[in-house]
């Protein structure tokens, strides 16, 4: 007798909604508290030594622990796409309950119409969480150094020193003593520390990049093969693009990244077009830098970058070349297939 359901996740509880095919049964309820240990229970009380159950969660927040545990008590684990499992509800007839979305997913998924995300290996989630937590702290970075030199302006004193040598921090203790009052003399204080404790951080997990980098074939390859794309960058690149069969095409792959252009049209008049900025940003962030480096004259596409600077700005030219990358780094990992993914 096979099964198959739907789990629809939620911090507090995980709704169910399963169907045993032959007897026609539905069974529904809620897994609560909502973490690993109580749905590793639930799975084990009801499915041990099964070999014939399928359960579809959505790939939104709590989908990995879930899809984790699917697997390990033997459940064929199915991540849905958000939005596309959303569309095939249609026009909302009824109130939208947890309920009402475990029940769709299972309908869907019973149907063969259940639209789903690639699931990937762990290793490369372990290094997609790694890539968040580096841009994270680079952005937090950042900020605490605009934080300073915006005290600076404001109290007058003078600013633009290198915060990232020790000279140029000692430097900056000097001005802010001595121009800063004590509110400010607190602020670029407590600022300086932060920056030094989040420079800390971001030597650990640089380190464990580099370190992923290096034994992952894909990364390897796209770092060697691809200008301006460093061990980071090629890892990103690996971890949300490779795998046999990702994308048909590579226009497919940019648009994931969130570098294609948004286009509204109606009547023969056209909204200007804006980045679609959808998909994941630590991607975007790292093509992004490294489509600056053909700002060089050394670079290989410097001639086209120039070109599309003077007509359109050193930012569009930057994306341009991002859109390249992502390009030109899909058709590589697509020829690499699997063995992008794999480590050594």
């Amino acid at each position: 007798m096979s099964i198959v359901g739907g789990l629809d996740v939620h911090r507090k509880q995980i709704t169910f909604d399963y169907l045993e095919v032959e007897s026609g049964q539905v069974w529904c309820g809620q897994i609560a508290p909502a973490d690993r240990v109580h749905l590793a229970g639930w799975l084990g009380q009801r499915f041990a030594g099964r070999g014939d159950v399928e359960f579809a969660v959505e790939g939104c927040t709590g989908w990995r622990y879930v899809a984790e545990e699917l697997a390990r008590a033997g459940v064929v684990a199915h991540v849905a796409e958000p939005a596309d499992t959303a569309a095939l509800r249609g026009r909302k007839r009824h109130a939208k309950t947890d309920r009402a979305d475990a029940r769709h997913l299972r309908q869907v998924l019973a149907d063969g119409r259940l639209p789903q995300c690639w699931v990937p290996p762990g290793h490369v989630l372990e290094c997609r969480a790694l890539l968040e937590l580096y841009c994270d702290l680079r952005v937090e970075h950042t900020a605490w150094v605009q934080r300073i030199h915006a005290v600076l302006f404001h109290q007058g004193a003078p600013g633009g020193g290198d915060l990232r040598t020790v000279q140029g921090r000692d430097a900056l203790r000097v001005v802010a003593a001595g121009q800063l009052s004590p509110a400010g003399q607190l602020q670029v204080g407590t600022a300086l520390e932060l920056l030094a404790t989040l420079e800390g951080h971001l030597d650990t997990v640089h380190a464990r990049l580099l370190h992923a980098a290096r034994h992952l074939t894909g990364a390897r390859v796209l770092a060697d093969r691809l200008y301006g794309v460093g061990p980071i960058t090629a890892l990103a690149l690996t971890c949300w693009l490779g795998g046999a069969g990702r994308f048909s095409s590579a226009r497919k792959a940019v648009r994931f990244t969130g570098l294609d252009v948004t286009v509204y049209s109606s009547a023969g008049k056209r909204a200007p077009g804006h980045l679609s900025r959808q998909g994941p940003a630590v991607l975007r962030w790292c093509v992004y830098e490294a489509g600056k480096a053909h700002a060089r004259r050394t670079a290989p596409d410097h001639a086209y970058y120039a070109q599309v600077k003077e007509r359109l700005g050193g930012k569009r030219a930057a994306i341009s070349e991002a859109r390249k990358i992502v390009r030109q780094a899909c058709h590589i990992l697509t020829e690499l297939g699997d063995d992008a993914l794999t480590t050594t």
